[in-house]
């Protein structure tokens, strides 16, 4: 199976943006660069990877919301160490580095959407709906609770970052291709990858939170831990599968 579908609709809309380049002075073409930062956190692998660890790690809306920096931050981190001197050198990442990267990122998303199933099957999710039991028993689970938050406050993070880091070395040659091809010099090609940069960081914390959001509203949560949360890990099977070529 295919997920080509889910990347036409961003790629058209890059491609609508981009357009916008041609002959557009500087502010105006740091305001597209600005407006492509912001769109960029939508790409399908981003959300699939991103909202597979939300739900693997159970977090509410700010925790979500911190991931999605990390994760933004380990993307753009990538992003300006390495594409900033592809930009003043003219040159291009080794195509080797750049398919091992989408690989290593599609065999992430399996990882992640394994565990997601995994935590389902066991009933982590159903536990943590049901935290409000008698008072000695949420007593022992908030003790649980506290040591996995402190064991997960580190990883948590950590995990994120990486996979930003891994989708940034996957796509920071598209993103300076497109910009020095758009763009009529090196300085202002580096000065839209500065401004596209950070946009990542913040487009990333605000999907993750609007997706810890609305999931966990009262009248949606039991379906989403019911239902969708382990919908999200066999879809994130199916596409982890097919994006690292495995499948």
């Amino acid at each position: 199976m295919s997920f080509e579908f889910l990347f036409k609709p961003v790629e058209e809309l890059d491609a609508w943006l981009t357009g916008l380049f041609d002959g557009a002075p500087l502010l105006v073409a740091l305001a597209i660069a600005f407006a492509l930062g912001l769109r960029h956190a939508s790409d399908p692998d981003h959300l699939v990877a991103v909202t597979s660890l939300v739900a693997a790690e159970d977090g509410d809306t700010r925790k979500a919301a911190r991931l999605g920096a990390w994760w933004g931050l380990g993307h753009a981190g990538v992003l300006v160490l390495i594409g900033m001197p592809l930009i003043f050198l003219k040159s291009e990442l080794p195509a080797w580095l750049e398919s091992a990267a989408e690989k290593a990122v599609g065999i992430v998303i399996l990882l992640l959407a394994a565990r997601v199933i995994a935590k389902w099957v066991r009933g982590d999710y159903r536990a943590s709906a049901h935290a409000h039991g008698d008072e000695s028993h949420g007593m022992r689970r908030h003790l649980r609770r506290g040591s996995h938050h402190r064991h997960t406050k580190v990883r948590s993070p950590a995990q994120a970052l990486s996979i930003g880091i891994l989708h940034g070395l996957a796509g920071t040659g598209a993103v300076v291709l497109l910009l020095i091809a758009a763009l009529p010099t090196k300085l202002e090609a580096a000065l839209a990858l500065g401004v596209f940069a950070p946009m990542s960081i913040a487009s990333m914390a605000a999907c993750t939170a609007a997706f810890a959001w609305i999931l966990t509203r009262p009248i949606i949560e039991p379906v989403y831990r019911s239902v969708l949360i382990p919908a999200l890990g066999a879809f994130g099977l199916m596409f982890g599968l097919w994006y690292s070529g495995l499948a």
